[in-house]
């Protein structure tokens, strides 16, 4: 239930805060004072499109914001946990739009979407308005209206799931059978693919390697120089360091002979000399090692563009190209197999397909079952809202037949209903869409929620230009009919007619005035005698007397019987 409705800077609201009740609510006021505002503040909290046209002039952003009283609403609950949120008996929409784009959705004080409000949204308002004409008119959704009517949301979320499930075996049936089909053609390839792999003979850092070796290679002349010079230095030249060495050994014997205290020891210098000699034995057998092989070098360089060339056809690296070349050979197995698994699925879709059309037939005759009670049901409200000599029926269409000479399955099952209305005796019935007027709609509208009201789960309907088109006794009955349908669901109505208006638990009126220059509208809740003004008011247009005032009085006792 919405509890509080706040409105800051949006289109010519300054700011209002409007508190909400249980029951019947109603809102009046002249033609242009800016009662449809409201409907659009209420939508954007519903997750309506936002545009900056919507701000009031010389302001930076609109605020909208509303308190919803979710009581025990397990759904909604549901949904919002979901979403990460954890609410309490209350919950705190906001929505701000912003010049700078910069556009935000809060739901309890945290940032949220205006998805999230989307998918919250039915389960708190329902706003029925011209849109909801559209619905109504539109044949696709006469179904989801026969199956909330008759509460079918369990059979048909069995059979949801069961279609799901075989529409997924199926699909992958069909891209088993597609593969298949070109299995020749497929094997060939793969088979070229991983024949072409396995030749290779590639181990996991062999790139790595020939690079290292092909580096020496191909310096093996300037390895070799350098090799020499550095042996020549320790052992081959006139004056080797080896040489150096051992006159150095010689001194610093005579050294220690003198003065036994001198610290460098003998010992030492040996140790050095002989890790020198060992460098030097080093160099010389490296230097009869290094390789100088042009073959070798040719070889490598057409190892290594091989790789590449694998490489770059299966995946960046030696270990990528392996594991193409081990999932191509899977997928070859697979191949071989795929007749056997096709012939398995075919089975397997067979049995499912018989559980689905059981389950479709079941809920096709709980769909029939129910449109007769629908039709009983809608054709009692519309005679009561004057149109005695109308008749509704849920019509059930003949589509053709698939291969198998059956009503073909679809993700709602096997049927196509719509609704049909004759408005006139002697008048056949025909598709709703084809039939009705404004205000004929505007009845059979408002019958349909006074059907549902008991099945729906939405907490909050707002009523706009449902007296669309008509007056007199019916705008009394259709003032009932609202009434009715408030003991289910708080009920938000927007009228002109004082008919529908006196039925109100609540009443508010919306005015516009000029202040400083600027035109403000603004919205509040009237007390009795303020009521009576102003159904008097929307009694007797611009002349106000008091015959008028006493027809408004005997009006609002009327409705209170």
């Amino acid at each position: 239930m919405l509890k509080e409705l706040g409105i800051t800077n949006f289109a010519i609201i300054d700011r209002i805060v409007l508190a909400f009740h249980d029951g019947l609510n109603v809102i009046s006021g002249e033609t242009g004072a800016g009662k449809s505002i409201l409907i659009g503040a209420i939508g954007l909290l519903l997750g309506d499109r936002a545009s900056t046209d919507l701000i009031r002039s010389e302001e930076d952003a609109a605020v909208v914001e509303a308190v919803f009283d979710i009581g025990a609403g397990k759904v909604l609950r549901e949904r919002l946990q979901e979403m990460g949120f954890h609410p309490g008996r209350e919950i705190v929409v906001k929505r701000v739009v912003s010049r700078s784009g910069k556009n935000r959705v809060y739901i309890d004080g945290n940032l949220a979407t205006v998805a999230m409000l989307g998918e919250i949204s039915e389960t708190l308002v329902n706003v029925c308005s011209q849109h909801e004409h559209q619905v109504l008119l539109d044949p696709e959704r006469h179904i989801d209206i026969l199956d909330e009517f008759g509460n079918l949301g369990a059979p048909l979320g069995r059979y949801a799931a069961l279609y799901d499930e075989y529409q997924k075996l199926r699909a992958r049936r069909d891209d088993l059978a597609a593969k298949n089909r070109n299995r020749a053609e497929r094997e060939e390839f793969l088979r070229f693919q991983a024949g072409e792999i396995e030749r290779a003979a590639l181990k996991p850092g062999e790139d790595a390697v020939l690079l290292d070796e092909k580096k020496v290679l191909s310096n093996a002349a300037k390895l070799a120089e350098l090799a020499r010079g550095a042996w020549e230095t320790l052992y081959g030249s006139e004056e080797p360091v080896l040489g150096a060495i051992a006159r150095v050994t010689g001194h610093i014997r005579d050294i220690r002979r003198i003065d036994p205290n001198f610290t460098v020891s003998e010992d030492e210098m040996k140790s050095l000399a002989i890790q020198l000699e060992d460098a030097a034995r080093g160099l010389r057998d490296y230097l009869g090692k290094i390789p100088s092989d042009p073959a070798r070098l040719e070889e490598i360089d057409d190892r290594l563009e091989a790789i590449g060339r694998l490489k770059k056809k299966y995946g960046g690296s030696i270990e990528s190209v392996l594991r193409t070349g081990q999932s191509l050979l899977e997928e070859l197995q697979g191949l071989a197999s795929a007749a056997e698994d096709i012939e398995a699925m075919e089975a397997e879709l067979a049995k499912r397909k018989g559980r689905l059309r059981e389950q479709a037939e079941t809920l096709s005759a709980e769909r029939r079952r129910v449109a007769a009670s629908m039709e009983r049901a809608i054709e009692s409200e519309i005679h009561a809202l004057m149109m005695e000599k109308a008749r509704f029926s849920v019509r059930f269409a003949e589509v053709p037949p698939d291969e198998e000479g059956l009503a073909p399955l679809n993700p709602k099952g096997i049927d196509q209903p719509e609704f049909h209305l004759s408005t006139n005796v002697g008048e056949p019935l025909k598709p709703l869409h084809r039939i009705a007027s404004g205000g004929e709609l505007s009845r059979i509208v408002l019958a349909m929620k006074k059907v549902l009201a008991k099945a729906g789960s939405v907490g909050t309907v707002v009523f706009d230009e449902v007296d669309s088109g008509i007056g007199g006794a019916t705008a009394e009955v259709v003032g009932r009919k609202l009434r009715d349908i408030s003991r289910h669901h708080q009920v938000i109505c927007i009228t002109h007619l004082p008919q529908i208006a006196s039925f109100g638990r609540t009443h508010y009126r919306v005015t516009k005035q000029v202040s400083d220059g600027r035109t403000r509208t603004d919205v509040r809740q009237l007390s009795e005698d303020e009521r009576v003004e102003e159904i008097t008011r929307m009694l007797g247009g611009v002349e106000i007397t008091e015959k008028t005032r006493a027809a408004a009085r005997e009006m609002l006792r009327t409705a209170r019987k």
